[in-house]
């Protein structure tokens, strides 16, 4: 187990290594920068603009700013906005919460409901609802998300006006109910994409686990089927879901930004579009290296839950 977790880390530090020098450099040879917010201003000089760039390091080579930006990186200071002078990190924090709620939320959703029909779609198979269930998921796979939240909104809050239409909380309200009522659409659209993929690699999955020897042995010792299904199919079948999960962290994250920019829900998403918009380098840079974090520890924890599961697997 050691020797997987420190192999686990030194991959990570590489791959953190690739996406920062990846990330650095992208930003900064896109066309603009952060001196064209600068420039915006009414009676803004050269002279001006370039004591700016001064103070701010942009007039030094792209190496030279890396490295003292990782420097910084690596002693736990991630920089500061360009936009209101707030430390990076704290800005990030101020927005991290919102996007876990949302993340989490949805994916229980999807795991919940996309488990049940992938089961029942493949304890079914070939029935009304596996059909049904097949073509309700290439509908949810072909059509936008983003369309998905605005239709909605059409419905929900300005047709029936049960829903909100946005935001986290009524501004003088907060309660958990008010919480709740405001987390019902967003997470419910975001969690659209997933469980269609989720219930068609668990009807996969428990298809697969339903033809083993092991169950025809365990129906001829004449087990009940919901014995069978809980204690053989249901364990066997989470092995190979866990893993997806997992893979599935990064396009959670980027559904979460669409979603968060429809709702207006004040996530990271919204903040890395807000921020990329002003050319807020460091906390669009700070916003990709936690994304990237969070992303390797949701893989290494599902190949953590995976070896608890089968204990046929073990971790060198």
């Amino acid at each position: 187990m050691l020797r997987f977790l420190l192999g686990r880390l030194w991959q990570s530090i590489v791959l953190l290594l690739i996406v920062s020098v990846i990330g650095f450099a992208v930003l900064n040879l896109a066309p603009g920068g952060p001196l064209s917010q600068f420039a915006l201003t009414p009676g803004m000089t050269q002279a001006q603009l370039a004591r700016i760039a001064h103070q701010m390091g942009l007039d030094r080579p792209l190496p030279v700013q890396y490295w003292e930006w990782f420097t910084r990186l690596l002693a736990g200071d991630w920089g500061r906005s360009y936009r209101d002078n707030q430390p990076v990190l704290a800005v990030i924090w101020s927005h991290l919460l919102a996007t876990l709620l949302l993340m989490g939320t949805s994916t229980l959703i999807s795991i919940l409901l996309g488990t049940w029909i992938g089961v029942l779609g493949a304890l079914r198979r070939y029935s009304f609802f596996d059909y049904a269930a097949t073509v309700g998921a290439m509908i949810a796979l072909s059509i936008p998300t983003f369309w998905f939240g605005l239709i909605a909104i059409y419905l929900f809050s300005l047709k029936l006006g049960w829903l909100p239409a946005g935001n986290m909380y009524t501004i003088g309200d907060g309660s958990f109910l008010d919480y709740a009522v405001h987390l019902i659409m967003p997470s419910l659209v975001l969690a659209l994409v997933n469980v269609a993929v989720w219930s068609r690699y668990m009807r996969t999955a428990v298809l697969d686990v339903m033809n083993q020897d092991f169950i025809r042995t365990a129906k001829a010792k004449g087990l009940k089927g919901s014995a069978i299904l809980s204690r053989h199919i249901l364990r066997n079948s989470l092995v190979p879901m866990i893993t997806l999960l997992g893979l599935q962290l990064p396009t959670i994250l980027g559904g979460a930004l669409v979603t968060e920019t429809v709702f207006t829900w004040p996530g990271m998403g919204r903040l890395f579009l807000d921020s990329l918009g002003y050319s807020d380098y460091p906390v669009v840079m700070g916003l990709l290296m936690l994304s990237a974090i969070l992303v390797l520890i949701g893989n290494l924890l599902a190949d953590l839950a995976v070896a608890f599961i089968d204990p046929r697997i073990r971790l060198g």
